[in-house]
């Protein structure tokens, strides 16, 4: 199935009943920035947290397939979906669902990535630029997926993204503009490359993030 990129704000939207502590927060208006749930280290059970902090959120579906089983009722086949969220500003996730139909997959797959969703930092880690500005990658990382290995590499201002087609959809989801990338495995399986940037995303979130 080809690749597609939606925004959320042309979705009709569905009341939303809070499940949640954190939920209920955002819901009343108490919490009203997602950079406020992270820093607090409240854990995102619901998806409707992120669709109403970041009501610009975007996603890209990075591939659907056919999952088939064999049961005493005959052949089960369902669609596996890989789903990856952002607003093209300093936020990530990406997440994974099966279900019968396509559309419920990725939509299932949609509410699992904005669970997963991390924020992203950015910065000018590039010795031929050093313009000080959230341009790039601050420093160079590095992620993995069973046999996929991504390598991010700062770049200076103005470059744009050196990627392949997939890849480059998914940094730049992710807000970075301008960066080398460099990948190794078998990298036409869409979801271990976007698995494994998430990992890199991840390794970059937790050397930066105080332990607490």
């Amino acid at each position: 199935m080809s690749q597609m990129r939606r925004s959320y704000r042309d979705e009709p939207e569905q009341p939303w009943v809070p499940k949640t502590r954190l939920g209920r927060l955002v819901a009343e208006g108490k919490v009203s920035s997602l950079l406020e749930v992270f820093e607090n280290g409240w854990k995102i059970r619901e998806s409707e947290v992120v669709r109403t902090l970041l009501p610009n959120i975007k996603s890209f579906v990075v591939g659907v397939g056919i999952v088939q089983k064999q049961t005493d009722a005959g052949e089960l086949t369902r669609f596996r979906a890989v789903v990856a969220v952002g607003e093209e500003d300093g936020w990530f996730g990406v997440g994974h669902a099966k279900a019968p139909q396509i559309r419920s997959a990725i939509d299932k797959a949609t509410g699992v990535a904005m669970m997963n969703i991390m924020p992203i930092s950015q910065g000018c880690g590039s010795w031929e630029c050093r313009c000080g500005t959230g341009h790039s990658v601050p420093f160079r990382l590095e992620g993995k997926s069973g046999s996929v290995r991504v390598v991010l590499l700062p770049a200076p201002r103005g470059l744009g993204l050196v990627a392949g087609e997939t890849l480059k959809s998914l940094v730049g989801l992710a807000g970075i503009k301008d960066c080398w990338t460099v990948t190794f495995g078998d990298t036409s399986t869409p979801s271990s490359i976007s698995n494994a940037l998430y990992d890199a995303f991840l390794n970059m979130y937790r050397l930066l993030t105080p332990t607490r």
